[in-house]
């Protein structure tokens, strides 16, 4: 299993505003202590949190942060198995849940986390550098940080690494893993072991467009959901862009561009899904 990528993030923290934003925690409680780090006895996990009111939810990479009226900040990081509900207090918890928040009004968010590779930690805001990644340790954010084809050309081009290792590395770029890498670089015609300081300027900009284009898209699907990594947004709904996918996980189906079999193979420990019109 994967972890979720960018657009499944992002489309939480979306939901999460609206969801969450101005509401005031009633309770707290801590279920599987594992994973909830520095948090030692159940009771500790309510400390800083009942009575405390959400003021919004923000986004650092693929860590989502629900920020606090009293100066600290609940931050959650879903790794390859968490998962967040919004349901009514009554209803039956299901057997992962490893954290719940209930309102004063609307009900309970849940988190869920089947493997135990979420964490859900309750930091001051003064100690948020300690448990989120440095600026040095993490890439460019897209969304956050959008560039200019000009200037996204100019840093592509200081890397000689191949296009598929280049995506999904996660000090170059934030969020971008073995789903939307392959959509990226069919949608941009280029092959996963292309150098990417031997693009010419027509390549760097259509990978550009298919970059941005890619990720905007799985945002306004609402990210994917597939067997292998499922994804359910915070009322329970699976991502729908699954149901336009080009090339991931579709080895041996015809190509939307050439109408022959879309090939699978094996590159640097990664998998890569491609069609024979990649260049």
């Amino acid at each position: 299993m994967t972890t979720l990528e960018l657009p499944e993030i992002e489309t939480l923290r979306r939901d999460l505003e609206r969801e969450t934003a101005s509401k005031k925690i009633k309770a707290a409680e801590a279920v599987v202590l594992k994973s909830l780090p520095g948090i030692k006895q159940r009771k500790e996990f309510d400390r800083n949190l009942v009575g405390a009111k959400i003021v919004t939810a923000e986004r650092r990479g693929l860590h989502l942060l629900l920020r606090l009226d009293n100066e600290h900040t609940i931050v959650l990081e879903l790794g390859e198995s968490g998962r967040l509900e919004r349901t009514a207090t009554k209803d039956r918890r299901a057997d992962d849940i490893v954290a719940v928040i209930t309102f004063t009004q609307g009900g309970d968010l849940r988190i869920g986390d089947r493997k135990g590779s979420s964490s859900v930690r309750v930091v001051h805001d003064d100690d948020l550098a300690e448990v989120l990644p440095s600026a040095d340790e993490t890439g460019l954010d897209l969304l956050e940080h959008p560039l200019s084809w000009v200037d996204f050309g100019r840093m592509m081009r200081t890397h000689k690494a191949p296009l598929k290792l280049l995506l999904t590395d996660p000090e170059i770029f934030v969020g971008i893993g073995d789903i939307y890498s392959n959509e990226i670089l069919f949608d941009a015609g280029l092959r996963h072991d292309r150098s990417a300081a031997e693009l010419s300027t027509q390549e760097i900009r259509r990978l550009y467009r298919s970059v941005v284009g890619i990720l905007h898209d799985a945002i306004k699907y609402r990210g994917t959901s597939l067997d292998e990594r499922p994804f359910l947004d915070l009322t329970g709904h699976p991502g729908e862009f699954a149901d336009h996918l080009a090339v991931y996980g579709k080895a041996g189906e015809l190509s939307p561009r050439s109408r022959e079999p879309i090939q699978k193979t094996s590159f640097k420990h990664q998998v890569v899904f491609y069609c024979n019109t990649q260049v």
